[in-house]
This record gives structure tokens, C-alpha cells and sequence, in this order.
């Protein structure tokens, strides 16, 4: 269990200061000029010691992803784009950060850009996230006003400006290419890769995209050091985390943990259980919609964290716990998430444009009970047709919800299309 001075984020719920003196009283700012002073090949080397991986989903480790940055420059500015674009169904961590705890955020891209030689920072924050963006702008006027950003920012030598950019509400434009496409006023669409941002990301610079939670982190690991930070979780799956649980449990919370904690003892201390009790529980979605669904026996005895889950098959994504009870149309529920993909695909690639809406169509079917049991194989050969055919991940993100329905619940499905057949209503879902 994570003991109270082990959490980085002291603010999370809002009940203290969220301004510039509230966080300088908790620790934040402190001796920043100092930690810029470690110099840049130390903070990567502190980064890649701390073992912190991508806090957005994929789950890559991040201090690598700062050494591909130039180590010269030829010319061109290098720039850190935060991916606060927080649009994964389920998640609503990043969210808390900026509403209460936004300088972690600050001070996090301060360090950061340095160790990339970035004197610009964009942060990209979803377009719904209106009051959000108020208090992140508060913020950093605050700390423009105290000289801790801008011109030889925390009196460290170094230039560094920082601004916010807003969305208008595209799933897409969370995915990092297609987020740099709409931060340069295009339309938010993928870029083929190679080239990586690294090489050429923003306005053809090279550029670092980061989570929102993956920066915030950033100042806290170099005042305490990598192997405070390791210590949390099992190897290779470092760190404290921020868990955003949803769905049918007494107490729906976010909340920062362990790495690697388990689910039931995730859900008993934070969320007060399951809603009517363990044995109520069907299935959870642990990382956000797009990762596959896992059912109660494998959840019962799950570990939060990438490595575990994905040997399941699933994914820890970005922690956003989704849990559902006995009571829940798990067909139903794919079906929506389907729906949602349909909506959110941005059309650039074949397999995605086209197999979202059928694959939603037949979920629509399924969910009705109309359809032929065949379909069922139908529906996971165009799944496998979608993933890995496209330029992004929502083509993934569309078919693996519905792999793990099938993979798991596969005799509901079938159940249902024979009650349609006999006659029998009750086992057919609520229009």
C-alpha cells in the first residue's frame, strides 16, 4: 500500500491550495534552479533509471524517448507537446492534474523541455475540458508572474515559454501524430511514420509528445531519485500511478497507487468493493475502452500493472478501471464502445473507415439477437482484418473490445441469438 509521503500528487481531490503558494507549501517548485543544474544527460540518465514508462497507454519508457532527441541542434528548434487530450472512454486522471494539481504539470515541462533543449512547450488539452484549461492558464500566469517560467526561467540561465492550446473535442487528435496535424491548424489525421517526431514532429522540428501524468511526475523523481521511484511495483512496471475507477463499485474514485498493486485490494480499499458484493462481479475493463475485457476469474486475482495484463491478453492502458456487474448487457456495452469507434474514426485508412461501421452494424445485430451464430466468426475474421492495417491505433482500439467479448463471453452471444430464435424475450436485451 502506498503510505501518504509516497504520493506525488498531494492535491488530487482539491481540498488544498491549488495556487502557487498552496503548491510551493506541498513541496512543488522547490530548488527547481538545482534540478536544472543536474544538467541534461543526468536528468535522462535519472529519467531512464527510474524505470517510469508512458503514463498515456502505450506504456513506453520515457526517459528513452527523451534521448532520441537531438543531442545538437542543426538549426531547427526542438519542441514538448503534453498530450492532455484526454479522450480514452473511462479515463479522467490527467483531468485532476490540471484542475488541481497544475503545477506539478508546470514544473514537470520546465525540466523536461531543458533536457530536450526545448525553450517552447505546447500543452494540447481536449476541447470539453473548459474550466480545466482556466485553472491550467491560471497557473501559468502565476508562475510567468514569479519568474519561474519565461526569460531565464527559475533563474537558471535557461528561456522557456509554455502555452495551452484547446482542442475541439476529436478522439483522434489524442493519438500524437494526428495531435501535432491539429496543433499545426490542420485537419487531426495521423502521420505515417517514419519519420517519428523525434526526427520531425511539430512544424517539422524535432518534437517529444508526452502524457500529461508522465511529465507531473518528472520533478518529484529527481528530487527523490530513481531508485525511490523503482521501488514502487513490480520490475520493469516502476512507479506510483493514477487509477480512475468507473463503473459498479461503491465508491468510484481516482486515485494514486502502487504499481502492480492488486485489483482486489484496489477496489476493497479505495472503492469500497464491488457493488453487491465480489461474486456480483462480471467483467472488467482495466485500461480504458480500448483494451479487451477480462472476466471475474481472471480479474479476481489480477496485478495492476503493463506486464501482467498484458499476458492476459488485455492491458493496463491508462488505468482506467471500468468495472461491471452481473446487472450490465455486456453485449450491449461492446456495442457502445463500437459505436463510439464508428464516430471517432477519422476516415484516412481503409480498414478503419470501413470495418468500424461494420463491425459496429453486426454488434448491433448481435446485441438484438439477429444475427446467425456464423456472423460471430464473421465479426472476430474482420477484427483481425482492422488491427494492425492502419496508420494509428484506433483501428486496434475498435477490435479488440470486441475480441475480448467473443474470447470471453461467447456463449452469451450464442445464448441470445438462440432465444430470438425460440421465442424467448427474456434472454434478448432492453431496446
Amino acid at each position: 500500500m502506498l503510505q501518504d509521503q509516497d504520493r506525488i500528487f498531494t492535491n488530487i481531490y482539491g481540498m488544498r491550495d491549488r495556487t502557487l503558494a498552496g503548491a510551493q507549501q506541498r513541496g512543488h517548485w522547490d530548488g527547481t534552479k538545482d534540478l536544472i543544474g543536474l544538467g541534461r544527460d543526468k536528468i535522462i540518465e535519472i529519467m531512464k533509471g527510474s524505470g517510469l514508462r508512458g503514463r498515456g497507454g502505450a506504456g513506453f519508457p520515457t526517459g528513452l524517448k527523451w534521448s532520441f532527441m537531438p543531442k545538437e541542434s542543426d538549426g531547427r528548434p526542438s519542441y514538448l507537446v503534453v498530450n492532455a487530450d484526454e479522450s480514452e472512454p473511462g479515463t479522467c486522471k490527467d483531468r485532476e492534474i490540471m484542475r488541481h494539481d497544475p503545477h506539478t504539470l508546470i514544473e514537470g515541462c520546465l525540466i523536461a523541455s531543458f533536457a530536450m533543449k526545448a525553450h517552447a512547450c505546447y500543452i494540447y488539452i481536449r476541447g470539453e475540458y473548459i474550466r480545466e484549461k482556466e485553472a491550467l492558464q491560471n497557473a501559468i500566469d502565476e508562475a510567468y508572474a514569479a519568474g519561474l517560467v519565461g526569460k531565464n526561467a527559475c533563474k537558471s540561465g535557461w528561456d522557456f515559454d509554455i502555452y495551452v492550446h484547446h482542442g475541439a473535442g476529436a478522439y483522434i487528435c489524442g493519438e500524437e501524430t494526428a495531435l501535432l496535424e491539429s496543433l499545426e491548424g490542420k485537419k487531426g489525421m495521423p502521420r505515417m511514420k517514419p519519420p517519428f517526431p523525434a526526427g520531425a514532429g511539430l512544424y517539422g522540428c524535432p518534437t517529444t509528445v508526452n502524457n500529461v501524468e508522465s511529465i507531473a511526475v518528472v520533478p518529484t523523481i529527481l528530487r527523490r531519485g530513481a531508485d525511490w521511484f523503482s521501488q514502487f511495483g513490480r520490475p520493469n512496471n516502476a512507479g506510483t500511478k493514477l487509477f480512475a475507477i468507473s463503473g459498479h463499485v461503491n465508491n468510484p474514485c481516482v486515485v494514486e497507487e502502487a504499481m502492480s498493486i492488486g485489483f482486489e485490494e484496489l477496489i476493497d480499499r479505495h472503492c469500497g468493493g464491488i457493488r453487491g458484493g465480489w461474486d456480483n462481479l462480471k467483467a472488467v475493463i482495466p485500461g480504458g475502452s480500448s483494451v479487451p475485457m477480462l472476466p471475474r476469474d481472471v480479474m479476481k486475482d489480477a496485478i495492476m500493472d503493463f506486464d501482467w495484463l498484458r499476458e492476459q491478453r488485455s492491458g493496463l492502458g491508462t488505468a482506467a478501471v471500468i468495472v461491471m456487474d452481473e446487472s450490465t448487457d455486456i453485449i450491449k456495452a461492446i456495442w457502445r464502445l463500437s459505436k463510439f469507434y464508428k464516430h471517432e474514426s477519422c476516415g484516412q485508412c481503409t480498414p478503419c473507415r470501413e470495418g468500424t461501421g461494420w463491425m459496429m452494424r453486426v454488434m448491433d445485430r448481435l446485441v438484438k439477437g439477429e444475427a446467425e451464430v456464423e456472423e460471430i466468426d464473421m465479426l472476430l475474421d474482420v477484427t483481425k482484418q482492422v488491427e494492425g492495417h492502419t496508420i494509428c491505433a484506433l483501428g486496434d482500439a475498435a477490435a479488440w473490445p470486441i475480441q475480448g467479448l467473443v474470447r470471453h463471453f461467447r456463449d452469451e452471444i450464442e445464448d441470445r441469438i438462440k432465444a430470438k430464435r425460440t421465442g424467448r424475450v427474456s434472454a434478448v436485451a432492453a431496446e
